[in-house]
């Protein structure tokens, strides 16, 4: 084979190692918003620090994990700010990990830690924490819910730190106190909480108790049926004072501890509604008003499990037993207690337990729950498996190579949960919103309550418009609106093997209008393989010679050629006196003949005359195809181009982008122009830049945002680091097969091709697009009640319906984000 030749094939390649080792493009300038996680070197920022601490007398070392960094002066700014509290040692933050170790003189010191860098901006969680315990909360609706429980633990004695996410209903407690305490503690709250021990307890622990809501409504019915029939008012208003109690016992219960808390969530403006209600009399509205919470709160947390579910149905893909073989006999172990190197048998129809490498056997593997993929794929000796696939076929033995709590579907999990609480911008506007508008409304009706009554004296109207206003007060509905579409979105994704991580890129994703594609394994499959063979004579005397002269090569080009030659059984031949020639080709002599394989130069000097083939050659040479002449001194067999092949999914996959309203689809290659020309006409893409060094990825990338195009990137997640960072959104390909894309990019296609990005895409658009109506939804809605309430217009029945009414429609219409399909 012709080095030449063989050298400019590579010559893409090339590029993409030295982008890895030489990586230096800008990131200040950069609009990315998780730009730390493409670069993998110092930047030109700031100097990088080391990874860990290196102190004569550390102290003590905690460890913690910093997001939401978009240039390494983030870093120099938490580490200068952090180094002026007490009694710290050292600080180091590696910027391109995100990771923060910090060494102080006792464990006190750190206590201030995540406040401070909460205060700058960036988001933070301890890593490593032995105290550190996870727990499962059930019974939450809303946000408001999760910072009650926040900040009732903040008050417990021994508990350092909490955090509870609404959206994966899971709670971070870091203390020192018995675990029964917190569990009872946020029990006090009105909540249910179960400590999470492994991956696999991470259920429910109970289903929602209905009874109290149903006793409460028929109490409530028989209460209004009595009056009816003139039985004394006393009765009924005894009814209703009981259903009230046993229907509002718990919201009570809540917003005691709310209060106590300085929370100010719905279970305290329900109580103080329903509380005034009957200091006025009106035990039916106060018992109604108690009646419909309660239900709209069952309902909303039912509907809120299945986006929660979506997740934890993950968890239960791979099995929680492995049989393990020693020696000659199998036994039956947990998981969790494999160690790496053991074997695993697996049947027919079973699931890989855990993630290896096939020493014996071969099947069809179903790899659709961590690559969504379809079709199942073919695997034999060598091949890595993943745990939670399904072995269709064949008895397999699995060398494993990873523990369960390093394998792909757990960092999936983890990946996915992480996503599920980081906040897209929206959200964290309305959350802010919230934040002042619920206590401007309650301190308005207060105001209602007790000023226009001084002038015209009607205490018990105006204490009645006030207990409405208190009801309108919680923006629910508005608040939910954002968070559950998310988390439906995002669960949708990773069933069908994407990873998006957090609702930011979600939302970028959403407003996406050109991709740029690398060329080399994302469009094309990364390899070469022949692409024609024209011979003066016999194909198969050509495919016969061209085998035994590069049967004994490792260069992935000769490869292909024998590959070629065995799929069509062509035998090798009997050759002798193999030769290199440097730059030109190779040589054989077989049968007594020497037979030569190499380019135009080779056979100029050899003398050969080839103008029958000059036709193909050139049109060869002007596609950007590698040109293998076959032949001897006197005369040639023919030729033989080479080149990377399109994937099979690439075409209808950029087909169906573009009904997706993807404006621009473009290609970025190190080739010269005539390969990318030729690539870019059978994969359809519109546009393309030939001839491009890493850096000259980066700048493409910038004209097309110029242009006004919000950009997405699409590459391998390590080599296109670069341009992946400069890009609005960097989108790795093939993550089942590379940890390192699944930590670098904004959005992970697990699956090694482009099938699944037409449905992230539309996902996204869909997912933007019910936020939009969820929030429209509940503005209006709360508008209307607001302005009904001072023309006598709403009761606080009706008012209480249209709150938990809107926030129930809301979650149901974000739900419609698990059910989508492709």
């Amino acid at each position: 084979m012709a080095h030449s030749d063989r050298e400019s094939y590579k010559g893409e390649k090339s590029c993409c190692q030295e982008q890895h080792e030489t990586q230096t493009a800008s990131c200040c300038g950069s609009s990315s918003a998780s730009l730390q996680k493409h670069h993998t070197h110092s930047s030109c920022c700031t100097s990088e620090p080391s990874e860990s601490i290196n102190l004569e007398n550390p102290g003590q070392i905690e460890t913690y994990r910093v997001y939401g960094m978009d240039c390494p002066s983030c870093a120099a700014t938490i580490e200068k700010s952090l180094r002026n509290l007490h009694d710290i040692h050292e600080i180091n933050l590696n910027y391109s990990t995100g990771k923060l170790q910090v060494s102080a003189a006792h464990s006190s010191a750190f206590s201030p830690i995540i406040r401070q860098v909460e205060k700058l901006g960036f988001d933070i969680e301890p890593l490593h924490h032995q105290n550190s315990k996870t727990y499962l909360i059930e019974g939450m609706d809303c946000a408001a819910c999760a910072n009650t429980i926040v900040n009732h633990l903040k008050n417990i004695s021994g508990v350092q730190d909490v955090r509870v996410n609404f959206s994966t209903g899971k709670a971070q407690v870091e203390h020192d106190t018995p675990t029964e305490e917190i569990i009872r503690e946020i029990s006090k709250a009105g909540y249910t909480a179960t400590l999470i021990t492994s991956s696999r307890t991470v259920s429910s622990s109970q289903k929602t108790n209905t009874l109290p809501v149903i006793t409460s409504g028929v109490l409530i019915a028989l209460g209004f049926t009595s009056s009816l029939f003139g039985i004394p008012l006393l009765i009924s208003n005894v009814l209703y004072a009981i259903a009230m109690i046993i229907s509002g016992y718990k919201p009570a219960k809540s917003a005691y501890y709310g209060i106590k808390s300085r929370s100010l969530d719905m279970n305290v403006l329900m109580t103080v509604a329903a509380l005034g209600a009957a200091i006025i009399g009106e035990w039916l509205e106060g018992a109604t008003v108690v009646w419909l919470f309660a239900l709209g709160v069952m309902l909303q947390t039912r509907s809120i499990e299945q986006t929660r579910n979506s997740i934890r149905n993950l968890m239960n893909l791979a099995p929680p037993d492995a049989w393990v073989k020693t020696g000659n006999t199998l036994i039956k172990k947990a998981v969790e207690d494999v160690a790496l190197g053991d074997v695993l048998v697996v049947k027919p129809g079973d699931r890989i337990p855990l993630d290896g490498e096939i020493i014996q056997g071969d099947s069809s593997i179903n790899q659709a729950p961590i690559t969504g993929e379809s079709i199942p794929v073919d695997k034999a000796v060598g091949d890595t498996v993943y745990a939670g696939t399904i072995n269709e076929n064949g008895s397999l033995e699995i060398k494993v190579t990873k523990l369960v709590k390093d394998t792909t579907i757990s960092k999936i999990i983890h990946l996915v949960e992480e996503a599920q609480e980081k906040k897209a911008p929206t959200q964290a506007f309305i959350d802010k919103f919230a934040a002042i508008y619920t206590p401007i409304v309650f301190i308005l009706a207060l105001f209602v309550m007790v000023l226009p009554p001084v002038f015209d004296g009607l205490w018990s109207e105006w204490f009645y418009k006030g207990l409405e206003l208190l009801v309108v007060a919680c923006p629910c509905a508005l608040v939910i609106s954002i968070p559950v579409a998310i988390v439906s979105a995002i669960g949708n994704a990773a069933k069908n093997g994407v990873l998006i991580k957090g609702g930011t890129f979600l939302e970028k994703a959403g407003a996406i209008n050109a991709i740029a594609f690398d060329k080399t394994g994302t469009l094309t499959e990364g390899k070469p393989a022949v692409s024609d063979v024209i011979a003066l004579k016999s194909e198969q005397d050509l495919l016969a010679v061209i085998k035994t002269l590069e049967a004994y090569s490792n260069h992935p080009i000769a490869k292909a050629i024998v590959t070629y030659a065995d799929e069509r059984n062509v035998d090798t031949l009997d050759g002798v006196n193999f030769r290199s020639i440097t730059g030109k080709g190779v040589q054989a002599t077989i049968n007594g003949t020497n037979y030569y394989a190499g380019n135009k130069k080779l056979f100029i000097e050899l003398g050969t005359t080839f103008e029958n083939l000059q036709t193909h050659v050139e049109r060869f040479e002007e596609s950007g195809k590698t040109i293998i002449i076959v032949g001897t001194e006197k005369e040639l067999l023919g030729v033989i181009s080479v080149a990377d092949t399109i994937r099979s999914t690439t075409v209808s996959a950029l087909q169906n982008l573009k009904n997706t309203s993807i404006k621009q689809t473009v290609m970025l290659t190190g080739d010269h122009e005539g390969t990318a020309k030729t690539i870019a006409k059978e994969a359809g893409v519109e546009r393309y830049f030939a001839n491009l060094l890493p850096e000259d990825k980066v700048k493409a990338i910038q004209k097309l945002q110029a242009e006004g195009y919000k950009t997405a990137m699409v590459g391998d997640g390590i080599n296109d680091a670069p341009a992946l960072a400069t890009a609005d959104l960097g989108i790795a390909m093939g993550g089942a097969g590379t940890d390192t894309a699944m930590e670098t990019a904004d959005i992970v296609l697990m699956a090694d091709n482009l099938e699944k990005l037409p449905h992230t895409i539309k996902l996204s658009r869909k997912a933007l697009k019910i936020i939009k109506q969820n929030i429209w939804f509940s503005i209006i809605i709360k508008a209307i009640a607001l302005i009904f309430i001072f023309p006598g217009w709403l009761t606080l029945w009706i008012a209480v319906l249209s709150d938990t009414g809107a926030a129930l429609l809301v979650i149901l219409n974000s739900l419609r984000l698990l059910k989508m399909k492709e």
